[in-house]
């Protein structure tokens, strides 16, 4: 199949709920004019990620799976023929969630994901209630199906979760995120790309968004060619710090070999040796202070 495009939507926030919905029907627009197939929000979209620690407010700016803040990216995805990964502060008991819901071209809801690891050291973060599993879904596109699964931001400092899609079957990651994106954090990423032999895109806020400072990216996962006398650089797009949408073009065909000749992923993985990461022991944190005031989500 030709290219899998993902424009990735590295949008400032309006400032209000309705602003930011607006904004985002907009882009998704302006997204298919450049020719994705899917259009990838920031963490929290609906909020602009301005969560707080009161109890109240969360609730309050919480909305709903079928609610209409998707209900309009569903009837925008449909008439665009556009498939759109829009994430929001999701209505949930007994407390909100940090969820995306991927809405297929013709408007279906083919996956719906909740953070798993969210931020317990973080007072805002801490009162959300987090996901249970990985997911993956097949999304139809114009040109063929892709297995697609998705993390967000903080679960990208956790092997296990690329590893549990990419066992899924998931050929392309979707990663929201709203944090600093630096060398070790994209290096993250990079990593999960090249171990799982699957695509990731990511999509950050621009700078001026608190805390956040763009550098949206996406890795193919190819680390090797044939002919090639040694590794690749697997990255596709590294965008600045301003706000822009920027595209990222997966090689589908290209990826689907690799992924069936290479020795990573699942190819020589030994299971029956893991124990240790299946027992469900957890190891006490090497250090305890306060890191309150550190933000990697």
């Amino acid at each position: 199949m030709a290219n899998f495009n993902v424009a990735l939507l590295q949008i400032m926030p309006t400032g209000s709920q309705e602003g930011n919905l607006l904004k985002g029907l907009d882009y998704c627009k302006r997204a298919k004019q450049t020719g994705a197939d899917i259009a990838l929000f920031p963490e929290m979209w609906n909020i602009g990620y301005n969560l707080t620690a009161s109890r109240e407010d969360t609730e309050a700016n919480a909305t709903s799976l079928d609610g209409g803040y998707v209900a309009r990216f569903r009837e925008l995805a449909n008439g665009l023929d556009m498939a759109i990964c829009v994430t929001f502060l999701e209505k949930y008991n007994p407390s909100p969630r940090n969820s995306l819901a991927v809405i297929d071209r013709h408007g279906n809801v083919a996956l719906h994901y909740a953070k798993v690891h969210t931020c317990a050291f973080d007072a805002t973060e801490r009162q959300l209630t987090a996901g249970d599993d990985f997911n993956t879904a097949d999304l139809d596109t114009q040109n063929g199906t892709v297995s697609i699964g998705a993390m967000i931001c903080y679960d990208r400092e956790f092997p296990e979760s690329a590893r549990i899609l990419m066992l899924k079957g998931a050929e392309i990651i979707l990663v929201p995120n709203a944090c600093p994106m630096e060398i070790n954090r994209l290096s993250q990423l990079r990593t999960r790309a090249y171990e799982n032999m699957a695509g990731i895109a990511t999509a950050n806020y621009p700078y001026g968004q608190p805390d956040c400072n763009g550098h949206s990216s996406a890795f193919d996962g190819i680390a090797y060619r044939p002919g090639d006398s040694g590794s690749r650089d697997t990255l596709i797009v590294e965008a600045g710090e301003a706000e822009g949408i920027y595209m990222a073009g997966f090689p589908m065909d290209e990826l689907r070999a690799y992924r069936r000749r290479e020795v990573h992923g699942n190819a020589y993985r030994r299971p029956e040796k893991y124990h240790a990461l299946i027992s469900g022991e957890k190891a006490e944190p090497f250090i305890r202070q306060d890191i309150s005031s550190r933000k990697y989500l």
